[in-house]
């Protein structure tokens, strides 16, 4: 009764044609082919994937650092003053708007420890009461995409009280009393030339340079002519007494 309905089925159509050489071929041997070809479309498909992901990886970073530039735009005061300032905070908001659909999402980091996977240390701070480490400033935003890091932030941390120099009196420049610089101080040595004195130690006084005799200079022949003509008449007269 069964082979009635499979013979009505068969009816009008022709038996399938068998090609030749069928029965000699290695079944497994062709099977082991397959999965090799197999095997290597899954690899190429796993490269094209990859460097799809890594060139989607550098276009979500242009429009990270698109937003760094409207950002700044946003601070321009011309801009502002021209009506321009709300023209490019709607178009920051959209383009946040498309990154976060596409898993790309702002850090926040503010108060946090910071974490050198996650932040880049650019400044310190000194906040009282605040632990060291801690962020304190968010210089450049950082953005995560999806579980991965897409750029890490530059932040200001927190400084420990003692990493900073004693402070300086502003009226005279001197340290507060009971800071030292952090340079030791002489032990009983005097400066060169320093003379002990009851009143103290006092710069010992230079000596007086010596006087410099100038050279002679010689006597112009026209001098002495005039000299001689002059001492002749003393000698007449006393030839005459």
């Amino acid at each position: 009764m069964t082979d009635a309905p499979i013979a009505s089925l068969l009816d009008g159509h022709l038996p399938l044609e068998v090609p030749p050489g069928v029965e000699s071929v290695d079944l497994e041997a062709k099977f082991t082919q397959l999965l090799f070809r197999a095997s290597l479309l899954g690899n190429k498909l796993t490269e094209q994937k990859q460097q799809a992901r890594a060139e989607q990886r550098e276009l979500l970073g242009v429009l990270v650092e698109v937003d760094d530039a409207l950002a700044a735009l946003g601070l321009d005061r011309e801009l502002v003053a021209h009506g321009r300032g709300a023209g490019l905070e709607a178009t920051r908001r959209r383009l946040l708007g498309r990154l976060a659909k596409a898993g790309v999402k702002p850090m926040r980091l503010d108060g946090l420890a910071a974490d050198p996977a996650l932040t880049e240390i650019v400044g310190v701070e000194v906040r009282p009461g605040v632990a060291p480490e801690t962020v304190v400033q968010t210089v450049v935003t950082g953005f995560f995409w999806e579980q991965e890091v897409l750029r890490r932030a530059q932040v200001v941390v927190a400084a420990p009280e003692s990493a900073l120099p004693p402070a300086e009196d502003p009226r005279t420049g001197l340290l507060e009393p009971g800071q030292s610089d952090g340079l030791e101080e002489s032990d009983g040595l005097e400066e060169p030339g320093a003379v002990e004195t009851a009143s103290g130690t006092e710069p010992e006084p230079e000596p007086e340079p010596e006087p410099v005799e100038a050279p002679a200079r010689p006597v112009p022949p026209r001098v002495r002519r005039q000299a001689r003509a002059a001492g002749r008449p003393a000698k007449r007269a006393k030839r005459k007494k």
